[in-house]
């Protein structure tokens, strides 16, 4: 394991506030001392550190840009993804849990709540005092959120609750869900499902080669009897639940930077140290070539981040903008990922370095919170009017 030295060969640093640079320099040393030594052992065992989850309350990483009245930082956008790209330089399970229990839990509750709700959830959030989930995949309906089959009924004091959700991440540990279900007119509303609840379970799901140090399960729900004002009444429909995701999407989108520069800087600083034929490995083509096209990448995707978060300040980023650059910044990813383990040989396997398991970790990113084919889609249809669905 090399000491990391941040990629910043166009001075993106410019960009960003004395502010930006403070709380980033907060959330490195954090992962330096609390993430780094563990990650790999929690990453073969397949488990979740959640001890981190009150670390991560406490450096007030959940709910960043949520008010200060509410539990939140009062934070910008761009200081969010700064925290999301330092966290999954560490682990994109790690940076999932925080992703989360801020952009798909808080968000909503915020966003989508009453009052009553916002002041009873938000800061046991913001504080880690409580984790939260995010219910929208079904085990038939991913791609296609809309023929969700989860379902709620009225039944005069409460709402009956039944259906499952799939692929939730925080599902076994979180103490809250907010759930995306259609009321008896079709019409899909949020309902916030808290554990104990009788009839809610939320069974891990094991065997994953990805994402290892994350929580991922079902959400099964038989006859739950969910209170009304636990029912979000300030959104209905589908654009409930695609705004929540346009906001994780974003912080994905600058997260998957920070696994890049993981890679790179672990390729980067073995190609200067590896010989063979009697010179280090940098001083062929082949690597530098390697080496080159990650850094340019890298850097593409940079400023590609740090212009959506300054349009994400301004109120002005489409959906359709965020589908772009969650798309490219992934694959990015999972492109210099790969050319990194191939300079590392047969030690890029191995848990001596951290590339493999950001491989393995970004198999899922590419395909969460959107496809990569679907986002690819979203963009088609934004530039000819057309739906390809």
């Amino acid at each position: 394991m090399y000491p990391y030295k941040s990629v910043d060969y166009f001075s993106v640093d410019d960009l960003l506030t004395d502010e930006h640079k403070i709380i980033r320099s907060s959330i490195r040393d954090w992962v330096n001392k609390s993430v780094m030594p563990i990650i790999e052992q929690a990453a073969q065992k397949h488990e979740f550190p959640v001890y981190l989850i009150r670390e991560l309350g406490e450096l007030g990483v959940f709910g960043p840009f949520i008010p200060v009245e509410y539990g939140g930082a009062g934070m910008d956008h761009i200081s969010y993804g700064v925290i999301m790209t330092e966290l999954e330089r560490g682990d994109s399970g790690i940076r999932s849990a925080a992703s989360v229990q801020t952009s798909l839990v808080m968000f909503p509750i915020y966003e989508f709540g009453s009052e009553e709700q916002r002041k009873k959830y938000l800061p046991p959030l913001a504080k880690g005092e409580i984790i939260g989930a995010f219910g929208l995949t079904e085990p038939n309906h991913g791609s296609d959120p809309g023929s969700m089959e989860t379902k709620f009924t009225d039944k005069g004091d409460y709402y009956l609750l039944n259906g499952s959700k799939m692929w939730i991440t925080n599902s076994t540990i979180a103490d809250i869900a907010v759930v995306w279900a259609k009321d008896e007119q079709g019409v899909i509303r949020g309902i916030i499902v808290e554990k104990g609840m009788e009839g809610f379970t939320a069974p891990e799901i094991f065997g994953k080669w990805s994402l290892r140090t994350s929580v991922t399960g079902e959400l099964v729900f038989d006859n739950v009897k969910v209170p009304k004002e636990n029912l979000l009444p300030n959104v209905k429909g589908l654009k409930g639940p695609l705004n929540c995701l346009n906001s994780a999407r974003y912080g994905i989108a600058w997260g998957a930077v920070g696994a890049a520069m993981d890679c790179y800087n672990t390729a980067l600083n073995y190609a200067l140290e590896r010989k063979q034929f009697h010179k280090p490995i940098a001083s062929f083509q082949l690597t530098q070539k390697k080496l080159a096209e990650m850094l340019t990448e890298i850097t593409k995707a940079q400023l590609l981040a740090w212009r959506m978060g300054v349009l994400k300040n301004e109120g002005k980023a489409t959906p359709a903008q965020i589908s772009m650059v969650k798309r490219n910044n992934v694959k990015m990813a999972l492109d210099v990922a790969r050319e990194s383990r191939q300079i590392l040989g047969a030690m890029g396997i191995t848990d001596d370095f951290p590339i493999m398991r950001h491989i393995m970790n970004l198999e899922s990113v590419i395909t969460y919170e959107g496809t990569h084919d679907i986002h690819l889609l979203i963009t088609g249809h934004d530039i000819t009017g057309f739906s390809a669905f």
